[in-house]
This record gives structure tokens, C-alpha cells and sequence, in this order.
């Protein structure tokens, strides 16, 4: 009986170690889901700051269809009586600011508190692409942005126009030789065509022609790179919720296939360059002056919006000597980021200034004027000095930027503990910890009649000379604002002019009945449009 009762006790004993070591799991378990989903989700109430609820803008995309772009404005029209209010990017909190007093602390004066973007990605799986300029904080950041900076001047963009006229004029010449009286054509593909063709010539010196070689190399690995996939989504929402579980699974937001090809291809022309002494004035040729340590900043003045009004200004932390060293990695990142960039972010562009042009033929005749008065008064070929001259293109451009930012969200990351003070009665000083995201409605504060009225007209005339100078200071930020501003503003509004008067002497565009009006935007980070966005290109009679 005793050998029975002992067993029995040590039967218990294990049983009660078993549901006690469980016990302990179940415990930590919890407390862990307490500490990353629970407790975060109360970091505003605990301040006595009014909020939202945490993924308020997701439930909005994915249930009630909007896209991230419509929610943004919806966001900031939410509660115009607020300067800002508490938010969460997914459990992170934020917050999201609607005072331009407050984005200019944010953006300029106060930027030591908020110099880096949120991170997208993962540095031990992304070891190359992680050197590019967006990705990189602090001082490593400074010293990207001081070596790159010359890269992007104006008169390095006057070098660079010559291959951005070439690739638009031999785009628009393939379209019109078709001889064809309209041709109706999906504008995101083939500017995504266009815009590929002049990254790779001007960034890699590579000349692609992908009207005509529809699948060639640089085309599809574009594609690839910014077609928003369900795995893109999820890993998107994966860096955000865990983090190091995505360190310990080394998931890559680039598929090493193409990080590869880039690198290969960054490091051979490079060295074939140096071995044949070639010049050539592209994004290259620019790292490699940068590495040799010949990039200089400007020694003569240029106006600040020297290539249109939407050109971001210069900041002084551009203007310091970088330091950094221009490995071939670095030079990778810089190129593929570039290369990223752009694809997306010019073909969207010019996708909606089509659309806008098509509805609104008064302001696209008042343009084909202007084009044809140039064009003739330069024989046939638009000069840099020229493009700069043509301010209602600078209009039209500056107002698509307006109703269609490409940044149509900025985010900052708070790095060091900083205090809002209180304005208005229904606010109190409060402290926003570091580690916290602001939000910055672009989009939001754009479509504001306030700033802008009748915000949803296409209205071009806002950019008058007459009238740029009525537009509230901070409140105009296609590009953003502050030392972080986008570095390739110059890059794309060249780009931009450059095929809107090539392609603008050749053809009128105008609906078709595959066009949708009004347009409705696919529920992507990016802007882009549901279905698709069909135009057409009517041949002009009177083509110069």
C-alpha cells in the first residue's frame, strides 16, 4: 500500500510540475500578447488623448473598399476641428497632423526629433538594398544625403535632359508612326514603358525600347518590383506586427534575383567605364564621381524651383561634405532604389495628367499652344533653357502633383522624446515618446478648401504667377518638406515635361468608352486605378 501511495504521489507530483510548467507557458504566452497587442493599443487613452482605434484606416481599405490614397483624405477630413489627433500604424502609435504649424516644427525646425522614415525594411535580409537613401537613419543618413545631393542639382539635371528628350521623343515617334487616326492605349503600361526606358538610360546608360521589346529585362524586373502581390501585402504587414520574426525567417522585401542583376550590372559598368575612360552623363557616371570623392555641390546659384514649382527646396544638410564611402553595394542601393522609385511613382503621374487633360480639352488646348509657339520658336527641338520657360506646362504638372500626390502620406519617425504643447481648449500638453510615427496628410491637406478652393477641379491656373503667391506657405508638398524631402524631385519633373511636349505635339488624348469616369483607385500603398486607365491618342493635323 505504501509502494501504491508513493507512486500515486509521484504521479501527482509530475502531473502538478506538468500543469504548473504549462501553467508558466500559458502565463508568458499572455503576458506577451498583453505587452504587444493590449498594452499598445492604449499608449492615447492612458495620455487622455482624444484617438482612433487601432487598424481604423485597414478596416476602411479592406471592408469598406477605399484605397489607402482616399483614406488619407478621409483621415484628415475626419476631424477639421483637431490639430492633430492619436493614431496607430497597425499597433505602433502615431500621430496624425493636420496643423501646417505643427508639420513645419515636425518637418524643418524641429527635425533632430524626426529624422528618419518608418523602416519597411529588413537590413539583415536586405543587406544591399538597406544602404539606399530612404532606408538609411541618422548619420549614416546625412552622409548618403550630403555624398548624393550634387547628383541632383540642376545643372546635373541640364547634362541628364538631353537622354530624357531623346527616350520621349523616339517614344512618342514609335506611337505616332503607326498611322493610325486614334489609338487607344492602357496609360499606366505604357508609361511604366516610358519611365522604365528613362531610368535605364539616364541611371544605367542601358537604351531599352519597351514599346518595342515588350518583355525585356528591365521591364519585367520592374513590374515585379512594383506590382503590389498578396505576399507583398502580408510581408508588409508582418515587418510592422513582427518585426523579429521576420529578422529570424531573413525575409527579404527584394527577391535576390534582381538585387543580383542590379549589383552585376552597377559593378560591370562601372569597371568597364574606368578601364575605357568613358563619360557619360547619367546616375553612374555620378557614383562614380562620388566614390573618386569629385561630386561638388553648385558653385553658381540656381533658383530653388529652377525646374518648375513642385521641385522640393534645397536643404542645407545636402550641403555639408558626405563622408561615406561609395561601395559597390552602396552604389547598388542607390541605383536600385532609384530604379524603384521612379517606375512607379513618374508612370502614375503622367497616367493622371492624361486623364485629367482628356477631361478637361480647354486646358490641354491652352497647352498644345504653348507646345506649338515653342517648338516653333526652337525649330522643332525644346532646349533645356526653353522647358523651363514653358510656365503653363509648369502649371498643369504642379496641379496634377497637387490633386495626385505621389507622397500622398508621409511618415516620421520620433527619435527622441518630444513635447506638443497645447493651443486650442479642447488639447492638453502631452509628450510623444520616442519610437512613435507621425503621419503627414499630403493628400489631405491638398484637397482642403482652405488651402485650395474647389479642390477637386483641375485648375491649373492656381500656379499662376498671379497666384502661387496666395498659396499658403507648407501647404503645397508633392515632393515633401524639410531636410528629408524627395532628392529626385529635379529628375521627375523633367522627365515629366519632357514627354508632355513630345507627346503633346503629336497627339490630343481624349476618353474613350473603355475610360472611366470618375475614376476609381485600386485598394494598393500606391495610387493606382481599378481596372486599368484607358485613353486615346488622337493624331494631330497640325503635328510640328
Amino acid at each position: 500500500t505504501t509502494q501504491v501511495q508513493r507512486s500515486c504521489r509521484s504521479v501527482v507530483d509530475f502531473l502538478y510540475q506538468i500543469i504548473m510548467f504549462l501553467a508558466i507557458i500559458v502565463c508568458v504566452i499572455v503576458y506577451g500578447i498583453y505587452v504587444k497587442f493590449v498594452k499598445p493599443s492604449f499608449y492615447w487613452q492612458n495620455r487622455q488623448i482624444f484617438h482612433v482605434k487601432p487598424f481604423s484606416r485597414f478596416i476602411k481599405v479592406f471592408i469598406r473598399g477605399k484605397s489607402f490614397f482616399e483614406s488619407t483624405i478621409d483621415a484628415y477630413n475626419l476631424y477639421p476641428d483637431r490639430r492633430y489627433y492619436g493614431s496607430y500604424q497597425f499597433l505602433k502609435p502615431g500621430l496624425f497632423v493636420r496643423d501646417l504649424d505643427l508639420i513645419k516644427r515636425i518637418m524643418v525646425k524641429d527635425f533632430e526629433h524626426f529624422p528618419d522614415h518608418m523602416s519597411v525594411i529588413n537590413e539583415k535580409a536586405d543587406s544591399v538594398v538597406g544602404l539606399n537613401l530612404f532606408s538609411l537613419k541618422g548619420e549614416k543618413w546625412r552622409e548618403m544625403r550630403s555624398t548624393l545631393s550634387p547628383a541632383f542639382t540642376g545643372s546635373k539635371m541640364r547634362s541628364m535632359y538631353t537622354l530624357m528628350q531623346d527616350t520621349a521623343e523616339n517614344f512618342a515617334e514609335y506611337l505616332f508612326k503607326k498611322d493610325e487616326e486614334m489609338l487607344e492605349l492602357e496609360m499606366k503600361d505604357i508609361f511604366s514603358r516610358f519611365s522604365n526606358d528613362v531610368i535605364a538610360n539616364c541611371a544605367f546608360g542601358v537604351k531599352c525600347d519597351s514599346l518595342k521589346d515588350e518583355n525585356n529585362q528591365f521591364f519585367t524586373m520592374g513590374t515585379t518590383l512594383t506590382t503590389p502581390t498578396v505576399l507583398v501585402i502580408v510581408r508588409t504587414i508582418f515587418v510592422n506586427l513582427f518585426p523579429k520574426i521576420v529578422d529570424i525567417l531573413n525575409i527579404s522585401a527584394f527577391p535576390k534575383y534582381i538585387v543580383n542583376f542590379f549589383r552585376e550590372l552597377v559593378k560591370d559598368t562601372m569597371a568597364f567605364r574606368e578601364k575605357e575612360h568613358i563619360v557619360r552623363p547619367d546616375m553612374i557616371h555620378l557614383l562614380m564621381e562620388a566614390r573618386k570623392g569629385r561630386l561638388k555641390h553648385d558653385t553658381e546659384k540656381h533658383h530653388e524651383n529652377d525646374t518648375g514649382f513642385a521641385t522640393a527646396q534645397d536643404s542645407s544638410q545636402g550641403k555639408s561634405a558626405g563622408k561615406i564611402e561609395i561601395t559597390d553595394d552602396v552604389a547598388t542601393a542607390q541605383a536600385l532604389v532609384f530604379f524603384f522609385a521612379g517606375f512607379d511613382t513618374m508612370s502614375s503621374m503622367l497616367m493622371l495628367l492624361s486623364y485629367e487633360l482628356a477631361l478637361n480639352p480647354d486646358v490641354q488646348a491652352k497647352l498644345h499652344e504653348e507646345i506649338d509657339d515653342t517648338l516653333a520658336r526652337c525649330d522643332g527641338r525644346v532646349s533645356y533653357e526653353e522647358l523651363l520657360k514653358m510656365k503653363y506646362l509648369d502649371q498643369v504638372i504642379s496641379e496634377t502633383l497637387r490633386r495626385y500626390p505621389p507622397g500622398y502620406m508621409i511618415t516620421r519617425l520620433c527619435t527622441r522624446d518630444y513635447r506638443v504643447e497645447a493651443k486650442l481648449e479642447n488639447e492638453t500638453d502631452f509628450v510623444l515618446s520616442k519610437g512613435c510615427i507621425v503621419s503627414i496628410p499630403v493628400s489631405g491637406i491638398h484637397m482642403d478648401p482652405q488651402y485650395f478652393p474647389e479642390p477637386y477641379k483641375f485648375n491649373p491656373e492656381r500656379f499662376s504667377d498671379e497666384n502661387k503667391r496666395n498659396i499658403v506657405s507648407g501647404s503645397y508638398m508633392p515632393f515633401g518638406s524639410g531636410p528629408r524631402n524627395c532628392i529626385g524631385s529635379r529628375f521627375a519633373l523633367l522627365e515629366g515635361k519632357a514627354l508632355a511636349v513630345s507627346l503633346l505635339s503629336r497627339f490630343e488624348i481624349v476618353p474613350t468608352k473603355k475610360t472611366m469616369i470618375p475614376i476609381k483607385f485600386a485598394k494598393t500603398f500606391n495610387i493606382a486605378v481599378k481596372d486599368g486607365l484607358w485613353l486615346g491618342f488622337k493624331r494631330r493635323s497640325n503635328k510640328m
